[in-house]
């Protein structure tokens, strides 16, 4: 029913934590062998002897990535709206926002500290609505990339099937951001238009229509794109790397705490790369966002080649720090869930007899 190339792994998969280098198994001999792999208890170092409560691949599956999603992106961005104001103006008025201490500064001088949280609505929204559409979408399109690539393509391919799924995940998402942030950056960068999402949004609508919540989808997506498909697909191999490289021991020997330190840092290190490719664009969107009847590409010829990098320090400490805390908040909302946690997968038999591995 569901498809066949991952849910085999899953299904091989001595431990449910994500991550895992899988261990030799035999393959099963018989259809009794094989029902009882299928229902077979899959235990992770974190929840041992728990079942998984849904199949992999099924909407529950699907309806529980996404929630974890909304809760690791809508929690986290609001939790950094204090860096992503003082990023943002930094970008959109350099002269008067000069660092990122400078920014605070006068952010506080001007609006006193409870200025420094202008936009947490629209981030809030935004970024969940976001969240859903990235994680879930992402876990649906790797599963239908890898069944449409076949078992040995799938490990082959693993890096451009991470990075495929998701972009195609991100293309949507970001038409479910556009709106909020289109608000959220008004809010931010221009002193006087609107204190909240409440006032904003009319506001916005009424001087400009739809268009002013769109306008920003394509940079957005210049910008999104390229970042997600960094998050996911550096995240997963980094962890492959950190385990099989930096770890003493095997995943399945290190405790909750070390497993979860693992992925915090793979995280940080992922967030780090998605910063410096996402940040031109995400120079373009401030600056779009702020001001009236510009295009993108009239935006990216005034700033200049220099311009398009200011706030790049700010970035990387929040995406560093977003990246790394999404990333666990959403396995924890799978272990939570008891949800399955395939690994990555090790090269099939098949592959391995036409390369001679297994002799």
């Amino acid at each position: 029913m569901y498809p066949t190339t991952l849910t085999q792994l899953a299904r091989s998969n001595p431990f449910s934590a994500p991550l895992f280098t899988l261990q030799k198994v035999e393959e099963p001999q018989s259809h009794t062998a094989v029902a009882k792999a299928q229902t077979r208890r899959l235990a992770a170092a974190s929840v041992a002897d728990s079942g998984d409560s849904c199949e992999f691949g099924s909407a529950k599956y699907y309806a529980l990535c996404g929630f974890g999603g909304i809760l690791s992106c809508g929690i986290t961005h609001t939790a950094v709206v204090p860096l992503d104001l003082v990023k943002c103006r930094l970008q959109v008025d350099p002269a008067k926002y000069k660092s990122i201490f400078t920014g605070f500064s006068v952010t506080i001088r001007e609006d006193g500290v409870r200025g420094l949280a202008k936009g947490w609505a629209p981030t809030f929204i935004g970024y969940s609505m976001q969240g859903l559409c990235k994680f879930g979408f992402y876990e649906v399109f790797k599963i239908l990339y890898s069944d449409m690539l076949g078992e040995e393509n799938t490990y082959l391919w693993r890096t451009s099937l991470y990075l495929a799924a998701s972009a195609s995940a991100e293309f949507f998402a970001d038409i479910a951001l556009a709106p909020m942030e289109a608000c959220k950056v008004r809010i931010q960068t221009q002193p006087g238009y609107a204190n909240t999402l409440r006032q904003c949004a009319p506001k916005m609508y009424a001087e400009e229509g739809l268009w002013a919540f769109y306008k920003g989808v394509v940079p957005l997506w210049m910008r999104q794109i390229p970042y997600t498909m960094m998050k996911f697909a550096c995240f997963e191999r980094t962890v492959e790397m950190l385990y099989k490289y930096v770890v003493p021991k095997p995943r399945s020997d290190c405790s909750k705490s070390e497993q979860l330190l693992v992925t915090f840092v793979a995280g940080y290190i992922a967030g780090v790369f998605c910063a410096i490719v996402s940040h031109p664009a995400d120079s373009v969107v401030s600056v779009l966002n702020k001001e009236k009847g510009s295009t993108a590409v009239e935006v990216l010829k005034r700033l200049g080649p220099m311009g398009v990098w200011k706030g790049l320090f700010a970035r990387i400490i929040m995406i560093g720090t977003l990246t790394a805390l999404q990333w666990f908040i959403y396995d924890s909302v799978k272990v939570y869930f008891r949800l399955p946690r395939p690994p990555p997968p090790e090269m099939p038999e098949s592959l391995k007899k036409k390369l001679g591995l297994n002799q």
